[in-house]
């Protein structure tokens, strides 16, 4: 889509060349550090940064052009035929009045022009699993475009669907879109449904995360069913059976069709059962129970929670008519998402003896329940297994407000009971994890520390490895655990071998 035509659909206003105006961006771009040459960047007013305020910094790199509000404009345009550095060229903005507003309404207008089936995802835990998980499987019906990373906002959606009309791409070569919705607050959810149009919903679970801007569970319940309500008429929920204030979201309106997934729940269409973790930590196998039949998963990600997920993401394949044996050999075929428990083991050897060390690595996120899901996958699994000890690194849970100590304490108390051998808490409130699992879950002091750096934890674990350990990393996105989980693969993984 050429630069005329995004101004038109986003209604703004130009003084482009007719050579530039037909020019097709590469991409989208709000962070001017990520511009390459040939992309649009779009200033974004922020809380902390106004993106006008790097306009030098996207034309250096590159900007073909840039989406702009005019009052915000940090210096004077150019004179008559300038270059940047006498001030800003005029004929290489777009002018809007809300940059945002305009970006969702060139989103709209794409995807109600498109017409093709859009499922929106969310949940307080596991949609960007669920969202890859659910664009894989439906990659056996066409292509799919799918939010990248977790781009889930206001402004994350809109840029997802800019793929759609960039480098070459146009909305008629997309079959299906799965797009991620987050929130973190009321209203949010709405949003992006008014803007995607979703003919099918799956709302994963309700929990704890973004508590703090809620106050209590059912009011993240409320926000939640923000996309049942924002179905289109006719289309399909699809809720978990496992969780109670998701399936009551069922009742919200009867001009939807809707399809339950759960393991507890024997109502729900789609469920798993016979569930076996492998002893080598790579995934779980199970029966997918669908109504049209019932076939095998060799399922590559670890723990129920992730099989939770993998049925959520069937329930949609259901919905859209694919067999229950397609829906398993994708799920069977499906990969672990980066930082989103993947397995690595590493040799290692010590005091005489050797055996590999095992990092599962789902640094990405945490919330509270996520977290003692992934504590289950590790210490339920066969005893057989390689792992001699099961170690957690626990980073701190953020957006849990005033009720953030006491939940961390209790993950403490119930991560000791779970039998886990070593305790790592990193940064923060994950000082109370530890302070749980010692005080009320009975872990001897000497098996819990706590580090205010993932640096630091990195370097005291290191030097505490034994040969056939199992290390679980999780902790929210704002602790970084990652950072840890480089720091081990960079001390343990072998030298390449030179080319």
């Amino acid at each position: 889509m050429t630069l005329a035509e995004i101004a038109r659909l986003c209604a703004a206003s130009h003084m482009m060349a007719p050579w530039l105006a037909a020019t097709e961006p590469r991409a989208f771009q709000i962070d001017s550090r990520a511009v390459e040459p040939g992309d649009l960047f779009l200033a974004i007013p922020g809380e902390r940064v106004d993106g006008h305020q790097f306009l030098g910094e996207a034309w250096q790199r590159g900007a073909v052009a840039a989406l702009v509000v005019h009052h915000r404009l940090p210096s004077p345009f150019a004179p008559e035929g300038g270059g940047t550095d006498a001030g800003l060229d005029p004929g290489k903005l777009l002018f809007v009045e809300q940059t945002v507003c305009a970006l969702q309404q060139l989103a709209t207008r794409v995807l109600a022009a498109w017409g093709r089936p859009v499922v929106g995802i969310t949940g307080s835990a596991g949609k960007t699993t669920i969202k890859e998980l659910t664009a894989h499987l439906l990659e056996g019906l066409g292509r799919v475009l799918k939010s990248p990373g977790n781009l889930n906002t206001g402004y994350g959606l809109p840029l997802a669907v800019s793929r759609m009309i960039c480098a070459g791409q146009r909305p008629e070569q997309f079959d299906l879109a799965v797009l991620e919705m987050g929130m973190s607050g009321y209203g949010e959810i709405a949003r992006l449904t008014d803007l995607a149009r979703p003919r099918i919903g799956v709302v994963a679970n309700v929990g704890t995360a973004h508590l703090e801007f809620f106050g209590s569970i059912d009011r993240i319940a409320r926000a939640k069913a923000e996309m049942v309500e924002g179905i289109v008429p006719g289309g399909v929920a699809v809720l978990n059976a496992d969780d109670p204030r998701t399936l009551a979201m069922g009742r919200l309106r009867n001009d939807l069709q809707v399809m339950t997934f759960g393991i507890e729940a024997e109502t729900a269409e789609v469920r798993a059962t016979d569930l076996v973790m492998q002893p080598d930590l790579r995934g779980t196998s199970f029966l997918l129970c669908t109504p049209t039949g019932k076939s095998r998963v060799h399922f590559p990600l670890l723990g129920r929670h992730n099989v939770g997920n993998a049925l959520a993401a069937a329930t949609v394949g259901v919905a859209l008519g694919m067999p229950t044996e397609q829906i398993a050999e994708r799920l069977s075929s499906a990969v672990p998402a980066a930082n989103r428990g993947e397995v690595r083991s590493f040799p290692f050897a010590a005091r005489g003896e050797s055996g590999d060390v095992t990092v599962v690595d789902d640094s990405y996120n945490a919330n509270p329940p996520a977290l003692l899901e992934a504590v289950r996958a590790i210490t339920e699994r066969p005893p057989s297994g390689p792992a001699r000890r099961r170690i957690l690194v626990a980073g701190e849970m953020l957006e849990l407000g005033p009720e953030g100590p006491r939940l961390h304490r209790s993950c403490g108390r119930e991560i000791a009971a779970a039998g886990i051998d070593l305790l790592i808490g990193v940064r923060g409130l994950a000082a109370e994890l530890v302070e749980g699992a010692i005080d009320e879950g009975g872990m001897a002091r000497d098996r819990a520390r706590f580090f205010d750096h993932a640096a630091d934890a990195a370097e005291w674990l290191l030097g505490e490895l034994q040969p056939g350990d199992l290390i679980l990393v999780k902790g929210s996105r704002g602790v970084r655990l990652e950072s840890l989980v480089r720091r081990i693969a960079g001390a343990l993984a072998p030298p390449a071998e030179p080319a």
